[in-house]
């Protein structure tokens, strides 16, 4: 099958090179000048593992190309996918404004029968919005053509992507009528060689869906993290009160580890532009902002325990940072726990050096002119003399180091641990001190 995707983001590119290995012939579009000849030149803007190599052996074999030109891209293919950022208003609602104005130019475009799937996360009522916008378009060119709308939302974690991609756990489908439901069927056939993964739904329903489930798996997060807060106070251990819980089958194990808070570009964008849909159909979205709410503090407990050991005033202190991607296997910062973790401890007076497998050229950017903060470039480094470590993303490389090692490199003996990923007797026994989530600090002293 021709597929056109609308956006060479991190969606766009997964999906159009998953597209193409399985082998459609696949045409992604991006208004980006620089960024479609970088991709015609084999780099890709942004780090997931694999994808690299999947887009190069498609470019070779001629069934993944790129272009600028969304008339190409609507010529080109049966099926449309949009798959272009929403980022969120001043209000947490979805901005819509770039889904939209791709839909004008499809209606603009349009010469014959296209579906055209939404792929962004978009807020229940996006698909009559864009039916809409391509209807008008046709109704101002005077032409009468037919075409579909249809909701399939994405449902990838960075870091694995292309795996969710090829083995699906559902493909949602939005669909009003047969005719789109039957080319969707045919494009994802390939992924349902074992059994069907495919469920088709109304296109609210469908829109709905995506939100869902992010809003629970964050539910799932703040929630295990109060309740690390409370065990803090009561002397509880958190990890063993983890064990209890999900070896009850109707909990599980997934999604209740503590830490120091959700990030990236979809659970806070998604939890908030879910309780703004709510507000505006006339519901209190009370669990949703109580999500938010205990995501955003929770983002400051591992500055509250720096507080807590070296006071309120950190001025001449120095913290070395391990991690600063939102998770592991991604060079994500967006609303990544590090940003705001390091910006407190630097507001109080402290300066920071920070190490990531991968995200240092992002973080970058993010602190661009922000003297305070400095990169290395190996992680050991950033250690030397350092008040205390922080460990903020739970990165494999970080769960067997030299503790002997990191003893001798600190100034001050000490381990913040926002992951848990440390045995608290193991670092007691080389002479650190230990403060961790949902459990008492541990002192070797």
């Amino acid at each position: 099958m021709k597929v056109t995707i609308v956006g060479s983001g991190y969606v766009g590119l997964v999906s159009g090179a998953c597209l193409a290995d399985v082998g459609n012939d696949v045409l992604c579009m991006d208004a980006d000048q620089s960024k479609i000849e970088s991709l015609r030149q084999g780099r890709i803007p942004i780090y997931e593992p694999g994808l690299e190599d999947l887009i190069s052996a498609n470019t070779a074999e001629g069934r993944l190309d790129f272009t600028t030109d969304l008339s190409e891209g609507v010529q080109f293919a049966q099926i449309i996918f949009i798959a272009v950022g929403t980022p969120p208003d001043e209000d947490g609602a979805a901005d819509l404004q770039h889904v939209l104005a791709v839909a004008r130019a499809i209606g603009d475009a349009l010469t014959d029968y296209r579906v055209i799937v939404n792929k962004s996360t978009v807020p229940v009522g996006t698909a009559d919005k864009v039916r809409a916008e391509i209807q008008s378009r046709l109704d101002n060119r005077g032409v009468d053509l037919e075409f579909s709308v249809v909701s399939n939302p994405e449902f990838l974690k960075e870091g694995a992507a292309i795996e969710d991609f090829l083995k699906p756990d559902r493909i949602v489908v939005g669909v009003d009528n047969e005719r789109p439901r039957q080319l969707m069927r045919e494009l994802y056939a390939p992924f349902n060689r074992s059994h069907d993964r495919l469920l088709f739904m109304d296109l609210s329903s469908a829109e709905l869906t995506k939100y869902a489930a992010n809003a629970m798996l964050a539910t799932k997060i703040s929630f295990m993290n109060e309740l690390a807060n409370i065990s803090e106070r009561v002397g509880a251990d958190i990890e063993t009160v983890r064990l209890g819980m999900g070896s009850d089958p109707r909990i599980g194990y997934h999604f209740i580890y503590p830490g120091c808070g959700y990030g990236g570009s979809c659970f806070p964008k998604d939890v908030q532009a879910l309780a703004r849909t709510a507000q505006t159909s006339g519901c209190e979205p009370r669990i949703l902002d109580a999500v938010e709410a205990v995501n955003q503090s929770q983002k400051l407990s591992l500055v509250e325990k720096v507080v807590s050991r070296f006071g309120e005033n950190l001025n001449g202190c120095h913290f070395a940072v391990w991690g600063l991607a939102f998770k592991p296997n991604t060079d994500d910062m967006r609303e990544a726990p590090s940003g705001v973790i390091i910006r407190e401890l630097c507001n109080r007076g402290a300066t920071v050096s920070a190490f990531d497998p991968v995200a240092v050229d992002e973080a970058k950017k993010v602190f661009s002119g922000d003297e305070r903060v400095t990169f290395e470039a190996e992680r050991y480094r950033v250690l030397d003399g350092a008040d205390g470590l922080i460990l903020v993303t739970e990165w494999k490389a970080f769960r067997s180091p030299d503790l002997t090692r990191i003893r001798k490199a600190l100034r001050s003996a000490i381990i913040f641990d926002g992951r848990n990923v440390f045995d608290p007797e193991l670092v007691r026994e080389h002479g650190l001190d230990y403060y961790s989530i949902g459990r008492r600090p541990i002192l070797a002293g």
